[in-house]
């Protein structure tokens, strides 16, 4: 039978037309398909690398190569004979490492490392923003760990990534709070720290000293950072240092302090709220400076909690150093008007001038302080016994103005120059100009007299009024008191008042008469040499009076000058205060010292 063309047994033509080419299509198809593809990875891959290769760069770095700072120790603290005053001890501390993980997971994290620390999660967070969450940089978060805090961090430390316990060394200030104001302390830097030193190296975390010798000398002390730069691995451990650079440590300062008469000044003036200077009257240099209420300089070498900072608050403004502050001198004044009155030719030096229980001027009774007077006095017996009357009298036919003129001239109204004065009060020297200023009010004959003996708006620091007493020691010359420790000619640091003999003769047959027959009989003790001096109580209503006694010896060659003050203390300045000044020239002239003074101890870290 012969096929027709229509036959289902015979193939179709259309169907042989179509799957002509199929097998080619499909292979490019996925030619097609694979150039895009590869053009698209390869588009990508130029952009990574051309454009975005330095950053990629510097990502991969950052996630292996860590910066390990090595905070340098700062420089030692030296008194006068070389011995430590201020130096540092090993402790620990806890870094992050901002980029070892992301923002959520530090957040899982803080909670934890907060608690071991005792230390609030915001601030943790607030620092580890403030350095930025892709810093490779390690942060110090907390400084001083205790035995118990290091043992805790190392056994949840699977826990804890990016957290490290690196040893440092911190501030120790082995006698506690023994010359704490003049020491100052050091603590790490705050935002508004950053902005005043910017420019000067100083990064996030830096320790700074932030008051006294420790902020004075800073740029002597702080040293120099270093650290390595290291590669990690994913875990954080160190495969190999690509660099290091040696910390270089601060440059040790020597101070004119001696650790001795400090320690005897501290004793003396115990826990009353007061302060106490001793300087050489030959240069200046300061022996001794004690302030009370103090504070102990370690607590901030690591981290002061709360309690720490509540108990310190509880006292009276224990970081004011009382030295430096201005206060009515009293009658130690009276150094100043006996020189005014004989310097200007209002009064001879054989004047005799009566006493009398008040004076009264312009209405008002302004009484001697025994409510009696003494009798016929010269200048040397009113200083002995310190009569109010007799200087009554000379300030008002010397006048407020000559009387103001040598008040600043023997620097008074004005800083002392001491390189911690930025904790220093000028003071006040009063005059018209001030009082219609501050006041509205014009000058009256009463201020006068009441500046004759140191009381009214007058405001002196103890260490302006052992300068005073300096000028009466050494034939004149207002010395310069200073800290840092300087074998220079004592001229480098004075200058010359250029006082009459005669009135310098006065003053130091009236001071000697203190000490032998007068107010100041309690600052001698068997085995001290001839000494002078000058005792004041200067009223302050409604509190309780204040006290002072400033005294000098070896009378015919002093060597020490020694200034003690009693803040609202009550009594008088000889019964008071000349006992303190008399504890510190023991120290210094025959090496008695109270068993009790201040001892060296071993600071821990906790």
């Amino acid at each position: 039978m012969a096929l027709t063309q229509n036959s289902p047994l015979q193939p179709s033509t259309r169907n042989n037309a179509r799957s002509v080419g199929r097998q080619s299509q499909s292979i490019i198809l996925m030619l097609l398909v694979t150039l895009v593809m590869l053009g698209g990875i390869g588009t990508r891959l130029a952009y990574l690398q051309l454009f975005q290769g330095d950053r990629n760069r510097q990502l991969a770095d950052n996630n292996r190569i860590r910066l390990i700072p090595r905070q340098p120790e700062r420089g030692n603290i030296l008194d006068r004979k070389g011995r430590i005053l201020v130096g540092n001890r090993l402790s620990y501390a806890v870094f992050l490492w901002p980029i070892s993980n992301s923002k959520q997971d530090w957040n899982s994290i803080l909670p934890r490392l907060a608690k071991t620390l005792n230390i609030p999660a915001k601030t943790i967070q607030d620092r580890l923003e403030q350095a930025g969450y892709s810093s490779p940089v390690l942060v110090r978060i907390a400084r001083g760990l205790s035995p118990a805090q290091v043992t805790a961090l190392a056994e949840f430390s699977q826990e804890l990534n990016g957290v490290q316990v690196q040893a440092e060394a911190v501030r120790n200030y082995p006698y506690g709070d023994l010359a704490a104001h003049v020491l100052g302390y050091t603590g790490e830097m705050n935002d508004e720290d950053l902005k005043t030193h910017q420019g000067e190296g100083y990064r996030l975390g830096d320790v700074i000293g932030q008051m006294g010798v420790e902020s004075a000398f800073e740029q002597q002390l702080r040293g120099e950072w270093g650290g390595q730069q290291v590669e990690v691995d994913g875990s954080g451990r160190v495969l190999r240092v690509l660099g290091e650079q040696q910390a270089r440590s601060g440059n040790d300062v020597q101070l004119t302090i001696d650790l001795d008469i400090q320690r005897a000044a501290e004793r003396a003036l115990g826990n009353r709220k007061g302060a106490i200077v001793a300087l050489d009257p030959r240069n200046g240099s300061v022996l001794a400076m004690v302030s009370r209420p103090a504070f102990d300089p370690n607590l901030f070498s690591t981290y002061i909690t709360d309690a720490q900072w509540k108990q310190l608050q509880s006292k009276e403004f224990p970081f004011v150093n009382r030295a430096l502050q201005g206060y009515p001198p009293a009658s130690t004044f009276k150094i100043v008007t006996t020189t005014a009155a004989l310097e200007t030719g209002k009064y001879a030096t054989s004047d005799v001038l009566s006493t009398f229980p008040y004076l009264e001027v312009g209405g008002i009774q302004f009484w001697d302080w025994n409510r009696a007077g003494f009798g016929p006095l010269g200048f040397p017996g009113a200083m002995a016994w310190s009569s109010d009357t007799f200087f009554y009298q000379v300030a008002l036919r010397v006048g407020d103005q000559n009387l103001i003129q040598w008040t600043r001239r023997y620097g008074f109204g004005q800083k002392t120059g001491i390189e911690i004065g930025k904790e220093e009060a000028a003071g006040l020297v009063p005059d018209e100009a001030w009082k219609q200023a501050e006041l509205k009010e014009p000058w009256y004959a009463g201020d006068t007299v009441n500046m004759s003996i140191g009381q009214g708006y007058l405001q002196t620091s103890p260490l302006q009024v052992a300068v005073m007493f300096a000028v009466a020691a050494n034939d004149g010359y207002r010395v310069h008191p200073h800290l840092m420790f300087d074998n220079a000619d004592a001229r480098n640091w004075r200058e010359s008042l250029n006082l009459k003999p005669s009135t310098l003769e006065i003053l130091k047959e009236g001071l000697r008469m203190v000490v032998t027959s007068g107010t100041g009989q309690a600052v001698t003790a068997p085995g001290l040499p001839a000494l002078s001096g000058k005792s004041g109580t200067a009223e302050d209503p409604p509190r309780e009076s204040h006290v002072w006694f400033g005294g000098f010896g070896p009378t015919d060659k002093p060597e020490i000058v020694v200034v003690a003050f009693g803040e609202n203390s009550g009594g008088g300045g000889g019964k008071i205060a000349a006992p303190m000044v008399r504890q510190v020239l023991e120290a210094y002239f025959i090496g008695k010292q109270a068993p009790s003074a201040a001892q060296p101890a071993d600071v821990t870290s906790d």
